[in-house]
Formats: structure tokens, sequence, C-alpha cells
């Protein structure tokens, strides 16, 4: 199946050593256009991984539901990643290693895209830093030799391989590309009451979790009107990625 024209990639087809190449390209063509975040000394910086993968040939994106008192409080749904620590090198090696750390998928296992932005601060006040991987199940980390030709579908990932840590992540679930093009799971919402983007609602692929609304409001938890949502920074960046990907406008 090909994609509509307006869409770089397509939203249903698995994910390809194709898709990939055009995605790197959509990514170096966006930072051409983009003001250069600078670092700021004295800033917390944080870094996050968005992992990209098919599960059962279908192409999406692996989320996290947060650890945390969910009967009370509702779960954040985020990417993979954390504060960089003294250990890290870089800010990719932080986001490489709280993927690690949160889901049990080592670096051998994924494929580095690139990054995108700017990086934007937290409600907590950290510079979060977006790199884009394509995650491979863990028989496939010679990735790097693959032989395959470019539309052959790269091998899907199982959910159940996943080592989650329990004391930080709930549960990991996929997302499917066709989900933010699904009218029904969309909501218009701003980030930080100036910039219009697309909240989806996952209530109903995140099953058997118990949580409800987090009555403070804030934009990076849970969602609104007794759904769960990917939204606040989450939803921005990938609001942001489908229009890299010319899926928004």
């Amino acid at each position: 199946m090909r994609p509509p024209p307006a869409f770089l990639i397509s939203l249903t087809s698995p994910f390809t050593l194709s898709t990939l190449r055009t995605l790197q390209n959509a990514l170096v063509a966006h930072a051409a256009t983009t003001s250069k975040t600078n670092v700021i000394p004295g800033e917390v910086n944080a870094a996050v991984l968005v992992p990209l993968c098919n599960v059962d040939g279908v192409p999406g994106v692996l989320l996290e539901l947060r650890g945390g008192k969910l009967r009370s409080h509702a779960g954040e749904v985020s990417f993979p990643g954390g504060r960089v620590d003294q250990v890290d090198t870089s800010f990719l090696d932080t986001a490489l290693r709280e993927t690690q750390e949160e889901v049990g998928i080592h670096p051998t296992q994924i494929d580095i895209l690139g990054q995108f932005g700017p990086a934007e601060q937290s409600l907590k006040g950290m510079r979060v830093w977006p790199y884009i991987g394509f995650v491979y199940p863990p028989s496939s980390t010679s990735h790097t030799a693959d032989t395959r030709s470019l539309g052959d579908p790269l091998p899907s990932i199982s959910l159940s391989s996943l080592a989650i840590s329990q004391s930080e992540v709930e549960t990991v679930f996929h997302l499917p590309l066709s989900a933010f093009t699904a009218p029904s799971r969309l909501r218009p919402d701003m980030f930080r009451a100036a910039t219009p983007y697309w909240a989806v609602d996952v209530s109903d692929i995140v099953e058997h979790l118990e949580w409800i609304s987090d009555p403070s409001g804030q934009p990076e938890v849970g969602g609104r009107e007794g759904r769960l949502e990917v939204w606040g920074l989450t939803g921005w960046y990938m609001s942001l990625l489908m229009r890299i990907l010319k899926v928004y406008q």
C-alpha cells in the first residue's frame, strides 16, 4: 500500500530500510530550517528516545506509562528517557542509557536516525533533547550489516520481550502511526498555552489500568475528561514529528 501523496511515509505499512532513509532525510531537512538550541550553562538537561518499531508488522512508536500511584494519580505517558547523568558523554548517551534501564532495549538494537527540535523545557524545568531511533528485536542486533532490500519489512519486536523497570514504568505500549490521523482519537490542545498541537487518546490501548485524571491539570500527566492521552511535551514532540513527515500541516 502506497502512502497518500502528502505523507512522506506510509502510516500502515511496516517500516523498511527505505522508510528509515526517508525519515533520516526529513530530519536533516527539518534541522536545516530550525534554529539550533544552545546548551545553557547551569540548565538541567534530559534526553528521550522516540523509539519507532514494527509490532506484528504494524509501524508505530513505543510509549511508556510512568509508574506511580495510578489509583490516585494518573500515569504520565512518555518516551523512554530521563535526566543527564555524570556518566553520560552526550545527550544521546543519556537517551540510550535510560531506554535500556527503563525498558531493557540495548543500544545495539537501536538504529539512531537523528534528532529534532527545538529542545523544549519540561514543566519541571529540564531542557529535553529528543532523538529518534528504530528498534530491532534482540535477535537482529547486527542490523548495521543488514542485507535485506530497501523495501523489505523490517523485523517486528515483541512487547513481551521487554524488561520493564517496575520502579519507573507501569507498562509499555505500541501506538500505531495510524492513530495520529484517527479523528476519534485526536483532540486539539495548546502547547504551553501558545502553540496548537494534537493530543491523542490511548485509553483503549493501555488496558487493565485504574487511573483518574490529575486534579492539578498539569499537561504532562494523564489526560482530560476521563481519557488517557499522549499530550504535553510528549504529545508536542509527536505532533512535531508528524509535521516533519507531512502528516500534519
